[in-house]
C-alpha cells in the first residue's frame, strides 16, 4: 500500500487531474512564465544585436579603424622550407625539386598573360617612381587597378629561361616580398647616416632597399656575390599603398630576386636579409619583421 501511495504521489506531481496542474503549475501559470522568459531573453537578444550593429556602424569595410599598433611589414621569401633551411645536392634533382616547384607556383600569377586585362591592370613603369595615388580608401572610385609586375624583371631568377632557377648550377635564387598592409606607405631612408655603410650604395629615390650578408662572422667570404633583380633592386614605391582585398583584388606585390652566384659548397651558410626604411622597424620576437635569415647548404659530393 505504501508503494502504491508513493507512486501515486509521483504521478500526481507530474499531472494532477484534480487541479489541472502539470509539474505543479496550471496552464495559465505555465503560459505566464513562458511568456516572461520569451520577452526577457528576446530583450537580451535585442540588446546584444543592437550593440553589435552599433559597433559595425563604426567600422569600415575598406579601411582599418585603428592602425596605431600594426607592426611594420614582414619580409618573407619563397621557397620557404621548414626551419628556414635550403639544403640540396647538385647531383640529385629530387633534393631541389620542391624548391623549384614552390617558385614556379608562386610566380604563376606574375605571368604576363594573367595581367593583360586593361580594366584590372595598368603599367606603372620599370623604373622606381613615387607612390601611386588611387584615391581615398572610402571614396567612390571603387575597385582600383593594380600595377603590372612582369616576372621577366627578375632576370635569370624569373624561371622563364632557367626552369631550375639556378639550383642545377649551385647558384640558387630566392624570391623576396614585403607582406601586405592596407594603406601602408613604406618610406625610404632619409639619409645614409641612418643605415649601415655597406647598404649606402643601394640607396636611391623611390626604392626601399634590401641588403643581404653573412649572419655569422665565420661565414664572411664564403657567400660570394649576391645579385639583386627587380625594379631598382628593391621595392619601388609606385606599388604602394595597397587598398585591401575588396578594392585591390588583383594587387601584385613588387618582388626582388636574390641569386647567390658563388656560394661555398658543402658548408652551411647563414644569410640575413634586411630592408631599410624610416618606418620599418625590427623585432627580436619576430624573425620576419623587416628581415629574415636563411640557411643554405649546397652539396656537390
Amino acid at each position: 500500500m505504501a508503494s502504491n501511495k508513493k507512486d501515486g504521489g509521483w504521478k500526481k506531481f507530474v499531472y494532477n487531474s484534480e487541479k489541472g496542474e502539470l509539474l505543479g503549475r496550471t496552464g495559465g501559470s505555465w503560459f505566464k512564465i513562458i511568456l516572461f522568459y520569451v520577452i526577457f531573453y528576446g530583450c537580451l537578444a535585442g540588446i546584444f544585436i543592437g550593440t553589435i550593429q552599433a559597433l559595425l556602424l563604426t567600422l569600415s569595410n575598406y579601411k582599418p579603424t585603428w592602425q596605431d599598433r600594426v607592426a611594420p611589414p614582414g619580409l618573407t621569401h619563397t621557397p620557404r622550407p621548414d626551419k628556414g633551411e635550403v639544403t640540396f645536392n647538385l647531383n640529385d634533382i629530387a633534393t631541389y625539386l620542391p624548391y623549384t616547384a614552390a617558385l614556379k607556383e608562386f610566380l604563376a600569377k606574375y605571368d604576363d598573360e594573367n595581367q593583360r586585362d586593361q580594366m584590372k591592370f595598368e603599367d606603372c613603369g620599370e623604373e622606381p617612381a613615387e607612390y601611386k595615388d588611387r584615391g581615398d580608401l572610402e571614396s567612390d572610385v571603387g575597385v582600383r587597378k593594380a600595377c603590372r609586375f612582369s616576372r621577366a624583371l627578375l632576370g635569370p631568377c624569373s624561371g622563364i629561361e632557367d626552369r631550375e632557377f639556378g639550383f642545377k648550377e649551385g647558384k640558387p635564387c630566392i624570391i623576396v616580398k614585403l607582406n601586405r598592409i592596407v594603406n601602408f606607405r613604406p618610406r625610404p631612408p632619409i639619409s645614409n647616416d641612418s643605415i649601415p655603410e655597406e647598404v649606402q650604395p643601394k640607396v636611391q629615390p623611390n626604392v626601399i632597399p634590401i641588403y643581404c650578408s653573412n649572419k655569422k662572422e665565420e661565414d664572411a667570404g664564403k657567400i660570394g656575390e649576391i645579385k639583386y633583380y627587380g625594379i631598382g633592386g628593391g621595392f619601388p614605391l609606385q606599388y604602394y599603398p595597397y587598398y585591401g582585398k575588396l578594392l585591390h583584388p588583383q594587387y601584385l606585390q613588387p618582388l626582388v630576386a636574390l641569386q647567390f652566384t658563388n656560394l661555398t659548397f658543402n658548408s652551411e651558410l647563414r644569410i640575413e636579409c634586411t630592408v631599410f626604411g624610416t618606418n620599418i622597424k625590427y623585432s627580436e620576437k619576430d624573425r620576419y619583421q623587416g628581415r629574415f635569415d636563411i640557411k643554405i647548404l649546397v652539396n656537390n659530393l
